[in-house]
């Protein structure tokens, strides 16, 4: 007895498109989810607001793609390159990042979102929030571009690895926007150095508490330091001008002014300077963060 050829089953109606199936599988791939079980990238995409297809599909998309093990064991994730920035003026790079300020009980903590202008050490915005959240940091770093006037492709915004900062909503921002994102290396602190230089001369303020007793307080606190950092303080990094000052350009004035101030002293009583004219201290032409070796710039030049 002869069987005839079964004939080929008809692909479903609602099956994905190959396109789709390649989106799903570039979604398994993808660094943040690459050591994740399906059930963790699927529902933290769904909790984004975005679905492709159930758990099951991803799953046999997987084992269509010889990937049906444990998926902890195939993580693979590149060398990650240490990031070189280099400013030359206001607005062409910033750090941003976010601490947590002690609240009134022991698991009460309130956020602080900072965004700093690496050439001014200007802190372009800050936000008090009593969360962490996408939107909430997508909206932050929008203020401060907007109210900057940033113009595309002007600006580097640098990060660490927080959800916050690779969170889809932000990082659709800076696209939409022209700037370009940057992130440090996992687990190097040094990679975001003005960040967190800012954070500790904020807890090492001598008027900053243990705790806050509610977030009015640590927000009036917030007031006036921001105002004190920005207006007041002469940083050291920017020849001891405030960082309002060489942010809005008015630190060369105040350079000529205590060029002409220490002159007159030194026409006064040369002897008090060893006969040696003083000069005020000058703004450096770049700031970086990780600054390459002298040997790399000059191949690179």
């Amino acid at each position: 007895m002869v069987v005839a050829p079964r004939a080929p089953r008809e692909a479903p109606r609602n099956a994905l498109s190959e396109l789709e199936r390649d989106t799903v599988l570039e979604l398994l791939h993808d660094e943040e989810h690459c050591d994740l079980a399906v059930a963790q990238v699927w529902t933290r995409t769904l909790d984004e607001g975005s679905y492709l297809c159930s758990q099951s599909t991803m799953h046999r998309i997987l084992r269509a793609n010889g990937e049906s093990k444990d998926r902890r064991a195939q993580r693979t994730h590149p060398a990650k390159k240490v990031p070189e920035l280099m400013a030359t003026r206001p607005n062409e790079v910033w750090s941003w990042d976010i601490t947590k300020l002690k609240g009134p009980a022991r698991s009460i903590y309130f956020n602080l979102y900072v965004v700093i202008d690496i050439y001014s050490r200007y802190v372009v915005n800050w936000l008090l929030a009593a969360h962490e959240d996408a939107d909430l940091a997508r909206a932050f770093l929008e203020d401060a571009i907007v109210i900057q006037g940033v113009a595309r492709d002007q600006l580097t915004i640098h990060a660490d690895r927080g959800g916050a900062m690779r969170s889809k909503p932000v990082s659709q921002l800076l696209v939409d926007l022209g700037v370009i994102r940057s992130h440090s290396r996992p687990h190097v602190s040094n990679d975001n150095p003005y960040s967190e230089a800012q954070f500790k001369t904020l807890k090492y303020c001598p008027a900053f508490p243990e705790r806050f007793d509610s977030i009015e307080q640590a927000r009036e606190f917030c007031v006036a330091f921001f105002a004190r950092y920005n207006h007041v303080h002469r940083h050291s990094g920017i020849a001891l001008h405030t960082a309002a000052s060489v942010h809005y350009g008015t630190h060369h004035e105040v350079r000529r002014q205590r060029q002409a101030t220490l002159d007159a002293a030194f026409a006064a009583n040369p002897m008090r300077f060893r006969n040696r004219a003083p000069s005020a201290p000058s703004m450096p032409e770049a700031v970086w963060i990780n600054q390459p070796a002298r040997e790399e710039v000059a191949q690179s030049a």
